[in-house]
Formats: structure tokens, sequence, C-alpha cells
């Protein structure tokens, strides 16, 4: 890719100091690490509505569906002032072609998941979402989403970055106006990264692509960017990616010697009983196809979905 990859994000992961607090939330691995490959668009709902720094403390109350966002001491209610600044700020994001965003997860305003949500008693349920961030997710349902919390986890890390890398090829796919027969290569490219995640999306988008001169092309491409960002979505296990290492292997079937499948064979179970971890196959899977030049697992993505620098696989 030429450019960096827009994603938003709060802006106290960066540094800033906007926090209720007066402090920040700095994190070394957004910044220092994936901000080499990511152009950040930095948002801070609470200072950019209006409110000082420092400022008293917020929270949810009521309805975790739908709640009401107050300070804690005050009790002063700025949820329609909130959401009022949002559907604007939402409007502006618009020109900015995001391919992702990154909350501040347990946050009042951005937080993504598990947000405390307070009863009028007091008591506090785990399943809220911020204002901004639940503004944000129902006016972008396909820009992939997650907290700097949750991306601790190397399997949600890894998902939520790919997705990020696929959602701006298929922005660059639509900014050459392709016809119709052009989502044929852009699928062919994601086949196995498709099936690394789900069987059943990789089904549904093969039958879907099949048909494709039967259908209105702008529908089309709102419906196979649809569901393929749902598949994405859903988390490639161990098992579905042992499932498409030894789908390559038949690539190979009249290249590999007798020696070569057989360290392939067992390099891909050694990842599957889990001693070592995705990156190796990889890197020896990759190694063949440029020794054979295998014309057609040389355009999956699925083998290069993102900079190796990343090191994603390297823990999954």
């Amino acid at each position: 890719m030429d450019s960096k990859i827009k994603v938003g994000i709060s802006s106290c992961l960066l540094g800033e100091l906007v926090r209720y607090d007066g402090g920040h939330k700095l994190d070394h691995y957004l910044v220092d690490t994936l901000g080499n490959y990511v152009q950040w668009v930095p948002v801070c709902p609470e200072v950019e509505y209006g409110l000082p720094v420092p400022r008293e403390a917020m929270r949810l109350v009521g309805d975790p569906a739908a709640p009401r966002l107050v300070t804690q001491k005050s009790g002063t209610d700025h949820t329609e002032g909130m959401l009022t600044w949002a559907k604007k700020k939402l409007s502006g994001l618009e020109h900015e072609d995001l391919c992702g965003f990154i909350f501040k997860s347990r946050s009042p305003s951005s937080g993504f998941k598990g947000v405390k949500v307070y009863s009028a008693s007091g008591m506090a349920s785990k399943k809220g979402t911020g204002l901004f961030a639940g503004a944000f997710i129902e006016h972008f349902p396909l820009v992939p989403v997650e907290d700097e919390g949750r991306l601790h986890d190397p399997h949600l890390r890894e998902n939520f970055i790919e997705r990020i890398f696929v959602l701006r090829r298929w922005k660059d796919f639509l900014r050459d106006s392709p016809k119709t027969g052009a989502l044929v290569s852009f699928h062919t490219e994601h086949k196995l990264l498709i099936m690394s995640h789900s069987q059943r999306h990789y089904s549904l988008l093969g039958r879907m692509v099949a048909g494709a001169k039967k259908e209105n092309r702008d529908e089309l491409f709102r419906n196979y960017i649809t569901l393929l960002m749902e598949g994405l979505a859903l988390i490639a296990t161990v098992k579905k990616n042992t499932n498409v290492l030894m789908h390559t292997v038949g690539y190979f079937r009249d290249s590999l010697t007798s020696d070569e499948k057989a360290e392939l064979l067992d390099v891909i179970d050694q990842y599957h009983k889990g001693l070592i971890p995705l990156i190796v196959p990889v890197t020896l899977i990759n190694h063949y196809v440029r020794k054979y030049d295998e014309p057609y697992l040389k355009r999956q993505h699925y083998l290069t979905p993102h900079p190796l620098e990343l090191m994603l696989r390297n823990h999954v």
C-alpha cells in the first residue's frame, strides 16, 4: 500500500492530556508499532463536546440498551448534548475514509464493550457501550472497531488489524470504479483468508460472486463487503487455520519432493498441536510458493495479510 491506513482513535491513547483527571493513557504498541502503518485520526468526545480538562468524572446510568451519561457528583445529564455532538462529528468523519477505530476501554463516552452501567440502586453491570462508541458503530457498521484493552489479546489484535487491511484494499478496489466482473479477482485473492475465518461465509461469498453478472453492481458490492466483513470478524482458530494450511499443500502436489512434503506436513501438525505459532508454517509455505512459483498461492492475502514487522502471527 502506498500510504498509511486511516484509523480513528481515542486521543488519550496517543498520549494527549484530555482525560477527566488531566492525564492520558498512552499506548506504546499503538503509537510506536502500529503507528508505522497507520495514520491516526484522534477523537476525544468529552473535550470536543465542550467539557474542560480536568473535569468531573461521568458514568452511564439506567438501561444498558439506552443509558444516560451523567456526572458522578452533581448528576448533570450530558446525554442529549453528547449525542447531538456525536451526530455532527460522525458526519465529519465520513470524509476521513476510516478503515478502523480504537476506543478507550471502559470509558462512558468511548468504551466499546463491557462499560459499567449503574442502576438506580447503584449496582453496576458491565453491559454498556459508551455513547460515542455506540453512535459510531451504528453510523459505520462496516468499520472494524476495538478498544485498547481487548487488543492485548493476540487473537483479537491480529483479527482487528487484518480487517483494517482488508477494508483498505476494498476501498482501493472501489476507487478504480470496477465493473462487476472485477469482483472475481478481488474475491479470489481473499479466498483462503475468508476460509480461515468462516467456511459458511466462504461458501456464501463464493455463490454471490458466481452469480455476479445477474446482480445490480452497486447492490452486489454492498452485499459482498457486508458479508465479507461479517465473516472476517469471526476469529480464525487453530482448527480453521490448520484446514487452510492443509488446503495449500494440494497446490504443491506436483512440485514438492517427498522430503519437502513430509517437512511441511510435520510443521502444520506442530502448529495444530500448539507447539509453534502460525508464522512458522506460513513462512515455510511462502518459501515453497517462491521456490516453485505457485501462481494461485502467490495471489493469496492469507499468506501476507499484514506487514511481518507487526509480528501478529508470532503469537497465534
